[in-house]
């Protein structure tokens, strides 16, 4: 059976002033539900106690004094468990709380215990609603964040996919005026570049601890989801790779494992058109694809972006992450390694889809 590990930022589920957006809570109930007949199994990793205790003390900003913050998240975890158990019990699904701190995750005998409690619930279809323990712990009020345990109890647990759900589309290529980036095969230097911190009042992390968190995600063999949880998520969809946001694949399976998800992620960007050899040399030999087996360029995309690779008919053969934008392609269109990196020598290797960054067509 597959599992997801799902957070939930603060500001999807706060309405302001201490008060739950319960329609929505409602909503995620139902996907819940939806996973639940479609054969998964969903933990809830979810924010916002500090925040609605904040708004029903009346405070604007989060508060720098340890023990008002530890009032705060005291009274906000009774209304945040008192709104998931409304919610979950309207599709006849029982909740149960499960406080942390990261002391549970540094001791083997305790993380197995934390391991053995949740499969418990599973098993007998109950709903795990997991949080800091921000009552009692105040380096995980200071420092701590719930992207970074989600993706903990999705390593522990071994689980197939971590959502992370808050007011963002996903990782963008600029955070206000950029385009949305669908797919991450690797999360290099630049991938972390484009990462922002948070500016909201009642959160502690961004962009930026999302990131690191499907930095430890992916490299215990755990593809990420990151996106919107504002309107009605999917996530039966999500689980499938065909929701809108950004998917990173799993780093720490095998390569040929790897490879198998990339046919999961969202609608291709561009196609490229190959020649005889470079389909060849793709389909036979598992080579990469080089720019002197380009023969022609569709639609517009930027670099690291899905594209279709097609043979001269128009037959796709594989789907893989081009290292140039569509723009770059046309300059290096048929051009031997040697030229492309002439022409580029800011790039190290000449390969416009690397062999392992490419999968033939299912």
């Amino acid at each position: 059976m597959k599992k997801i590990v799902i957070k939930m930022g603060t500001g999807i589920l706060s309405a302001g002033e201490g008060e739950i957006h319960s329609m929505r809570l409602k909503k995620l109930a139902e996907g819940i539900l939806a996973l639940r007949e479609s054969g998964a199994q969903a933990i809830l990793v979810s924010s916002g106690s500090i925040g609605l205790g904040m708004g029903k003390l009346g405070l604007l900003e989060r508060p720098s004094e340890l023990s008002l913050l530890r009032a705060c998240a005291s009274i906000g975890q009774c209304l945040l468990m008192n709104a998931w158990s409304e919610a979950l019990s309207s599709v006849n699904l029982i909740p149960a709380q499960v406080l942390l701190t990261r002391d549970d995750f540094n001791q083997r005998t305790r993380s197995q215990k934390v391991q053995e409690t949740l499969n418990s619930l599973l098993q007998r279809g109950i709903v795990p609603i997991v949080n800091e323990n921000d009552s009692v712990s105040d380096e995980e009020i200071k420092f701590g964040d719930n992207d970074i345990l989600s993706a903990l109890l999705a390593s522990l647990g071994k689980a197939n996919m971590l959502t992370i759900l808050s007011t963002a589309k996903g990782l963008m290529t600029h955070p206000i005026a950029g385009t949305l980036i669908p797919f991450v095969a690797e999360i290099t230097p630049a991938i972390e570049q484009m990462a922002q911190g948070t500016t909201s009042p009642t959160a502690v992390g961004g962009m930026v601890t999302k990131i690191e968190a499907a930095k430890i995600a992916t490299k215990s063999g755990c593809a990420v989801f990151i996106g919107s949880g504002e309107q009605q998520a999917n996530l039966v969809e999500i689980l499938d790779g065909k929701a809108e946001g950004t998917f990173f694949a799993p780093a720490g399976l095998e390569l040929k494992a790897r490879k198998k998800w990339l046919a999961f992620f969202p609608k291709a960007k561009g196609r490229l058109i190959l020649d005889d050899g470079a389909c060849e040399a793709i389909l036979l030999n598992g080579g990469s694809l080089l720019a002197s087996g380009l023969h022609e360029i569709e639609g517009d995309f930027e670099k690291a972006e899905v594209v279709t690779l097609s043979d001269g008919e128009g037959q796709t053969i594989a789907r893989g992450i081009s290292r140039f934008s569509s723009d770059d392609l046309q300059k290096i269109l048929g051009k031997t390694n040697a030229e492309v990196l002439a022409l580029f020598p800011g790039k190290n290797r000449p390969e416009v889809v690397h062999r392992d960054h490419l999968a033939p067509h299912l």
